[in-house]
């Protein structure tokens, strides 16, 4: 099997399905949030920040105890810290790709007060894939002895 295709087979894995599912709740709670808040006239940049951080303890809490279970060796500070550390960078990804599309989506689809929402779409899907990644090959990877809780090993 070539290198490529054993990566590819290592990333669609029933934990893929698992991550998708909490992350599917996590972007419920995240988009219900936006549109509540932005209902009641936030500023879309304070608006997406809370509700992001809304989804992130979502998704903290069932990724470390269901998608990751096994995976989760670390003590919760440290991992939780290394999530927080992702998401961070995800929500800047996310705010970033939702600031600068907001107004152009909503011209072009004629929906001129709610183009974010169309922007927060795209912003998920891209930054689904970053979070799954850099969550599973450093905050959930138990090859990582460094990384790794002290347990009698």
């Amino acid at each position: 099997m070539t290198k490529a295709k054993k990566h590819f087979k290592n990333l669609f894995t029933p934990q893929l399905v698992k991550f998708l599912i909490v992350g599917a709740s996590g972007t419920l709670i995240d988009y219900l949030l936006l549109i509540l808040l932005k209902s009641f006239n936030w500023q879309t940049l304070i608006a997406n920040t809370v509700s992001f951080s809304a989804g992130l303890v979502n998704n903290y809490y069932w990724n470390s105890h269901w998608t990751f279970s096994e995976r989760s060796r670390k003590s919760s500070l440290k991992q939780f810290s290394q999530f927080a550390i992702i998401s961070l960078v995800g929500l800047a990804l996310n705010t970033a790709i939702v600031l600068v599309l907001e107004i152009p989506l909503g011209e072009i689809l004629g929906i001129p007060g709610v183009g974010y929402i169309p922007a927060k779409a795209l912003a998920t899907i891209i930054v689904l894939f970053w979070n799954y990644l850099a969550n599973r090959h450093w905050t959930f990877n138990p090859s990582n002895k460094k990384n790794l809780a002290i347990k009698g090993e």
